[in-house]
């Protein structure tokens, strides 16, 4: 199973790969929506987590794109929600087809059992 981490945080993106590969995932690892769509089509992933505050591409139109290419994908969003807070882009990302929400910092624990769930149960 490959997983596609995306987010413009080197240190987020270094712990969420190091938590997925423990969890026994393939993991690609992108900056931003753009360098994360081009990723995606050269090798789908089965699984994407994004950060939603991103320069270049931001993650609600990085999950609008995916989820219109790929309907089946499975994403999982996280925010710290930038200078308004996540609860403002959380819900925009589940009703544009996040499967899951997490609010930065999150309890990585948690993160590796909502990618079993959705992976490995619908």
């Amino acid at each position: 199973m490959r997983i596609l981490v995306i987010d413009d945080d080197d240190q987020m993106r270094t712990l969420l790969r190091q938590v997925m590969e423990w969890a026994g995932y393939e993991v690609m690892e992108a900056e931003n929506g753009r360098e994360g769509m081009q990723k995606h089509l050269k090798q789908p992933a089965d699984l994407v987590i994004t950060d939603l505050i991103m320069p270049e591409q931001e993650g609600l139109e990085t999950i609008t794109s995916l989820k219109k290419a790929y309907p089946a994908i499975k994403i999982i969003a996280i925010s710290g929600g930038g200078r308004i807070g996540p609860e403002a882009y959380l819900p925009a990302a589940q009703e544009l087809g996040a499967d899951k929400v997490f609010t930065k910092p999150f309890d990585v624990h948690e993160l590796a059992e909502a990618v079993r769930e959705l992976l490995h149960h619908g």
